[in-house]
C-alpha cells in the first residue's frame, strides 16, 4: 500500500518537476501574488483528472487515435508559441517587468490561460495519460499510485505558487524580470518547435 503511494509520488515528481509551460505560468502567477490559490488547485486537479483517466484506460483509447495526438500537438504549439511573444514583448519592455504593475487579469483569464497550458500541452498527455497510466496498470495498488502521482501534484504545484514569492526581493529588479520573461519566451519556443519538428 505505502509502496504504491510511494511510487506513484516519485514517478509522477519525476515528470512534473521539468520546466515547461504550465511551471513557468504558476511560477509567474505566484511572483505576482496574483490567483495563487486557484492556480495552483486548478493544475493540481487537472493532472489528478488526467492520472485518473490513464489509470481508468484512455491511454489505449488515446494511442489508438493518431489523428487526436496530431490535433493536440499542433493546438499546444500554437498556443505556446503565442505565449513565447508575449513573454518576449514583456522582456523587451522594462515598464511592464514587475509583477505587480499593471491591472490584476481577471480570475476568469487566468484560469482559462492555466486551463490552456495544461489541456494544449501534448506532453502532459504523454506523462500523465499514457506514462503514469501505464505504470499505475502495472502497479499491484493501481489506484493507491494514483492517489500517490496526484499528490506529487498538489505538493509541487503549491510549492511552485507559494514558494515564488520568497523570490520576490531577487526578482524585484527590472533586469531580472527581462532576463525571467526572455528566459520564459526561450522556453516556450523550444517546446512549440520540439512539438512540430517531433
Amino acid at each position: 500500500m505505502i509502496t504504491s503511494l510511494l511510487a506513484g509520488f516519485t514517478s509522477s515528481l519525476a515528470l512534473i518537476v521539468a520546466i515547461g509551460g504550465q511551471n513557468a505560468f504558476v511560477l509567474r502567477q505566484g511572483l505576482r501574488r496574483e490567483h495563487v490559490l486557484p492556480v495552483v488547485v486548478t493544475c493540481a486537479a487537472a493532472d489528478a483528472l488526467l492520472i485518473a483517466a490513464g489509470v481508468g484506460g484512455l491511454g489505449s483509447l488515446v494511442a489508438d487515435r493518431p489523428g487526436l495526438l496530431v490535433a493536440i500537438r499542433w493546438g499546444g504549439a500554437a498556443f505556446l508559441l503565442g505565449y513565447a511573444v508575449l513573454a518576449a514583448r514583456r522582456a523587451l519592455r522594462p515598464g511592464r517587468l514587475d509583477p505587480r504593475d499593471g491591472a490584476a487579469t481577471p480570475l476568469r483569464a487566468t484560469l482559462l490561460t492555466c486551463l490552456a497550458f495544461t489541456f494544449l500541452n501534448p506532453h502532459v498527455y504523454l506523462d500523465t495519460v499514457l506514462l503514469l497510466g501505464g505504470l499505475a496498470v502495472r502497479d499491484p495498488s493501481r489506484w493507491l499510485f494514483a492517489a500517490g502521482a496526484a499528490a506529487a501534484s498538489v505538493v509541487w504545484f503549491a510549492a511552485l505558487g507559494t514558494g515564488a514569492r520568497r523570490l520576490a526581493p531577487v526578482l524585484a529588479r527590472p533586469i531580472t524580470w527581462r532576463v525571467l520573461d526572455g528566459v520564459i519566451a526561450a522556453t516556450m519556443t523550444l517546446i512549440a518547435a520540439g512539438l512540430v519538428f517531433s
